[in-house]
């Protein structure tokens, strides 16, 4: 019999694919089979994405809830932070092979396509390291007493815990890096930071150009998350048309810029991404547990973590959603008189006894206010709400939840790298078309909604909100 002929480094080599339900498969890449010709014996293997994947900090990622509080709204929505970040990985990549020849036109010194590529990749799945249970939901009840936020943990990880295997990896899954290149953790921690403000003056221009593929109008993380929880949640949405808007996205010399025939596509997907908001992320129900959760949570966190994370990373390695509510589920039958009390509020959650029930529910349009200027606060409103309430009910337990919903990217961004686009007409490059087309977009909205402990009261809130909000009682919106 005549032997097979050896395929040896063939295409096949050094990739994996992993089947999704989003982008059909992804790619990472894993070491060759056999040892790179010229290879000194006993040289460690390759280190590679698949390095990354199996590290113990993406790993981690499984046990943390994409959707907090939704997924007990919407039961199919059961996926992870770590699906979410390999579609972010994947998505990245796609921009980075596209923009790749307008990106090294407008920055000479950029470096090699695979670099930039594989760059990308990394960021984008470690873009949601740093998150704790419940997601931004920690962030905003348990980090923010720290001045931290997920992306400051985040960088964090990146830098000091897998940065000696990001400096290993030499390739991307469409081939190696150029001679010396090698990634960098501090960029990537740089990218994965979306603070107003943030300082990018130390970094390279070519950077600077691919920041918005991380945080921007569209990039990896809410391409992927809003095609990903749409169809995990089960809710039919409008079209995302992925690949005609990573089509007509390039990078000039003045940034990341959109050709005007992709605009249709970008409105698309923001109605899309509101959509989503108003009806899953904002759902009645799922602010109504958010609201419960809020109550509790402080003390839970007092309990299970008390610390700073940056303290304790061995211990946050271990925190996630399955071990908070494993710890809070056996706190029922606690010797301990505050653990009891907790265990049977988080026992009404975790039970889909929804404590908190809708009274009156709006939306607001913000009037003749500019972008980023605050709307008055939820507990503002609530204070003017309780004075109009009748005197027997001055001591009525109500709250008061307001969602913004804004679709908008902002031409002038104050982060200092707005949205261009490219006129083919005109063959200009500005932000002016990009500020007719917001005309096409709803304005920032609030999803303004008063919740109550029954449904006794809702009349009373609903009259006493219309008087606060200039409205008629013929006009508002209530579940009466």
């Amino acid at each position: 019999m005549t032997p097979r002929p050896s395929l040896g480094k063939s295409h096949y080599d050094g990739s994996a694919l992993i089947a999704d339900p989003i982008h059909e498969y992804i790619t990472f890449t894993v070491p060759f089979a056999a040892p790179a010709k010229g290879a000194a014996r006993g040289e460690p293997r390759e280190t590679t994405e698949k390095d990354l994947i199996d590290s113990p900090w993406v790993q981690r990622l499984r046990y943390i809830f994409q959707l907090q509080s939704a997924r007990w709204v919407y039961p199919s929505a059961e996926h992870s932070r770590f699906v979410h970040s390999l579609g972010a990985m994947h998505v990245a990549g796609r921009f980075a092979r596209h923009l790749y020849p307008f990106l090294h036109k407008a920055a000479p010194d950029a470096p090699s396509a695979n670099y930039i590529e594989e760059l990308l990749r990394v960021t984008a799945l470690l873009h949601d390291i740093g998150h704790g249970p419940f997601c931004h939901f920690f962030d905003d009840n348990f980090l923010k007493a720290y001045g931290l936020t997920h992306e400051r943990l985040g960088q964090l990880i990146i830098r000091e815990h897998l940065g000696p295997t990001i400096r290993k990896i030499r390739r991307s899954p469409s081939g190696p890096f150029a001679k010396g290149e090698e990634l960098d953790p501090v960029q990537i921690a740089h990218l994965i930071l979306k603070d107003k403000g943030k300082d990018s003056s130390h970094m390279p221009r070519w950077l600077t150009h691919l920041q918005p593929v991380i945080s921007g109008s569209y990039t990896g993380d809410n391409l992927d998350y809003v095609l990903r929880d749409s169809y995990m949640c089960g809710v039919a949405v409008g079209p995302v048309d992925l690949s005609r808007l990573i089509h007509y996205t390039m990078v000039t010399e003045k940034g990341f810029t959109i050709h005007k025939t992709g605009l249709p596509a970008l409105q698309m997907f923001l109605n899309t991404r509101m959509y989503l908001y108003s009806n899953v992320y904002y759902h009645r129900t799922t602010r109504a547990i958010d609201i419960h959760l809020r109550q509790i949570f402080g003390d839970t966190m007092q309990l299970i973590f008390p610390d700073d994370p940056r303290k304790k990373m061995d211990q946050y390695l271990h925190l996630t959603d399955w071990s908070l509510l494993e710890e809070v589920r056996s706190w029922g039958k606690s010797r301990n008189p505050k653990q009891r009390q907790l265990g049977d509020e988080w026992a009404h959650i975790l039970g889909r006894n929804v404590k908190w029930k809708m009274a009156y529910n709006t939306v607001l349009k913000e009037k003749g206010q500019e972008r980023g200027m605050d709307f008055p606060s939820p507990a503002e409103f609530k204070q003017r709400i309780r004075k109009e309430l009748p005197g027997h009910l001055v001591d009525l337990p109500f709250e008061v939840d307001a969602a913004p919903l804004d679709p908008r990217p902002d031409p002038k961004d104050t982060r200092g790298i707005p949205l261009y686009v490219y006129d083919p007409g005109t063959q200009a490059v500005s932000t002016e078309p990009l500020e007719e087309f917001l005309d096409l977009l709803p304005t920032r909205l609030i999803q303004f909604r008063i919740y109550a402990l029954n449904h006794a009261t809702d009349a009373e809130l609903s009259r006493a909100a219309a008087t606060v909000l200039n409205k008629t009682s013929s006009s508002i919106e209530t579940n009466i």
